[in-house]
């Protein structure tokens, strides 16, 4: 009989990425398990071409908790040969399995290392494993130009305070994708949701439109991360597109301010970040979370550009 795997992940786009390198790892590990994954519902769509899955459960936040308590009892009544909760929900105490692996709240180091922790893995750090069909590639190759270089930007995050001013990423661009610059000519692949159009049409206006290539909201995750597969270099704010990126094994320039990149930065050797100030040293007083504008102001252009040629020279020399 086929085993049966319950996994339990984030409800944000990165840390579901983050810990598709376990979910891999299980996968590679338990060939024809039999897949149930949990998560939420931004982050659910990176899971469907996952092999063996069989559902996708949605955990919309309720409360009182109370979309816990619909996933115990949309898995109580199974036994399960591995079940994961990256989550640390109390109830999936009571759903029975022969193994379990539980995220605690305690730890440190990089998400993807407390995953691999969580898992007992010592060897390597299991890294992103995003799996996509035929039909995600054949978007990619009619999206993305194969006798140019394509430079992908991903200008937006799920909060201001992270978000680079949409104006250094037109000087950006300008200077990446000049005469002089890394790659001269380029075209520019602008990725987001369909909800953060608004904040990026100047962004997207100021790019040749020859050279454009804007898929705000046009495209799925696994057809974003195609994309990326076929891109030159990314550079973009800290959020769940910059770990597609890093995950497709594209050269990744995180941008970073309010966050920890020592917890969230892009994972590999192929991957850099730049920071705005320390961590310790961005928050004014009083900061509202909600209605404040970026903190990422004191990152210059000049700082993101050397940054970049950093990491494509870097990229360069370990390919050759």
């Amino acid at each position: 009989m086929a085993k049966s795997i319950l996994f339990v992940t984030a409800t944000r786009i990165g840390d579901a990425v983050l810990s598709m390198g376990i979910l891999g790892r299980l996968v590679r590990d338990n060939p024809g398990a039999r897949v149930t994954v949990a998560c939420g519902r931004a982050a659910a769509p990176l899971f469907d071409a996952v092999p063996g899955l069989e559902r996708v459960i949605i955990l919309d936040k309720k409360p009182y908790s109370l979309h816990w308590l619909g996933l115990w009892a949309e898995c109580v009544g199974r036994w399960w040969s591995i079940l994961v909760d990256l989550r640390n929900a109390p109830l999936t105490y009571l759903i029975p399995a022969a193994r379990k692996f539980r995220m605690g709240r305690k730890g440190a180091g990089h998400r993807l290392e407390r995953y691999a922790q969580v898992m007992g893995i010592t060897d390597e750090v299991p890294t992103p494993t995003i799996w996509i069909t035929d039909t995600h590639r054949a978007t990619a190759d009619r999206l993305m130009p194969k006798e140019r270089p394509i430079l992908a930007i991903g200008p937006t995050a799920n909060w201001q305070g992270k978000t680079w001013p949409q104006d250094r990423f037109a000087d950006l661009v300008a200077r990446l994708t000049g005469d002089q610059g890394l790659l001269p000519g380029a075209a520019v692949a602008v990725f987001g949701h369909e909800t953060e159009r608004g904040s990026v049409q100047d962004f997207l206006n100021s790019i040749p439109e020859d050279r454009r290539i804007d898929l705000v909201g046009r495209i799925s995750l696994l057809e974003a991360y195609a994309c990326l597969e076929r891109a030159s270099l990314y550079v973009g704010n800290d959020s769940g597109l910059m770990h597609l990126a890093a995950a497709a094994g594209v050269p990744t320039l995180g941008l970073f301010g309010p966050t920890q990149d020592q917890l969230y930065g892009p994972w590999g050797g192929h991957c850099r970040v730049v920071r705005a100030v320390a961590f310790s040293d961005i928050f004014p007083q009083d900061y509202d979370w909600e209605n404040s504008p970026s903190l990422m102001d004191t990152l210059s252009v000049n700082a993101v550009a050397d940054a970049a040629r950093d990491l494509w020279t870097e990229c360069k020399e370990a390919a050759s």
